[in-house]
């Protein structure tokens, strides 16, 4: 048996299990399997490893991407760059550390973007939000994080004016706002400022259109969520285990 999963916390809202599963059927995998490890804390990761040392390959999800880092016997140029972590190769009990929320999110992100998104607001400052920021830089678009407290290099919510909004036509939701169960809830943003040349990407993909995208979509804005991105940096995954 060759056991695959993913941590994080909560996981009630991944497709990641039912996406393996599907993989492995199709392909004739038969000793392949994904489960979902919730852990409540990263501080439970070696008792899971210790538990089933069948494991090979671990995805990682909210709120564990940099935490995780700590654990990794080591890491490739990619997340020493970021900082982030979302898919470990585990061989030999050692845990090398990637990130394929990188290539995920460029090639999901390109399929609508136009010249004139050459500003956006990354909504957010956890693991994800480092992918973002790494795509923005190689892109040569400006950005600056939205979060709670205003800071040297992010706005805060409430310091969103119309003529920000206005200025930056590319937003790109990091945070778990709106993601299933809680699918009324939406990043505090000031729709009403948006307009048919924002671009609004949201890494949810559980519901399918979160509030977020459902209030963009009203103001004529092209919308995205993050189903494409997860298949991506899945195949990515994959590819990495499978070395």
């Amino acid at each position: 048996m060759r056991l695959y999963g993913l941590i994080g916390y909560p996981l009630s809202h991944s497709f990641s299990k039912r996406y393996f599963t599907e993989k492995f059927e199709r392909e004739g995998l038969k000793d392949y399997q994904y489960e979902l490890f919730p852990v409540s804390s990263i501080e439970e990761l070696p008792q899971l490893l210790e538990k089933h040392p069948e494991l090979c390959g671990l995805n990682v999800t909210i709120p564990y991407k940099e935490q995780v880092l700590s654990y990794l016997h080591s890491k490739n140029e990619l997340v020493k760059a970021i900082r982030a972590c979302n898919c470990i190769d585990i061989r030999d009990g050692k845990l090398k550390g990637y990130n394929t929320d990188v290539i995920g999110f460029e090639r999901s992100l390109l399929e609508q973007w136009q010249p004139h998104h050459k500003k956006a607001l990354i909504l957010g400052t956890g693991g994800v939000s480092k992918a973002v920021q790494y795509i923005m830089q190689k892109m040569g678009l400006a950005y600056r994080y939205v979060s709670r407290k205003p800071g040297v290099h992010n706005y805060s919510y409430e310091q969103l004016t119309p003529a920000i909004m206005q200025e930056y036509t590319l937003i790109v939701n990091t945070t778990p706002l709106g993601m299933y169960p809680n699918v009324t809830e939406a990043p505090p943003i000031p729709y009403e400022a948006l307009t048919p040349r924002h671009y609004l990407f949201d890494m949810v993909y559980n519901p399918e259109k979160t509030l977020f995208l459902k209030m963009g979509e009203e103001k004529g804005a092209a919308i995205k969520n993050g189903a494409d991105m997860l298949k991506i940096q899945a195949d990515e995954s994959w590819e990495i285990w499978n070395k």
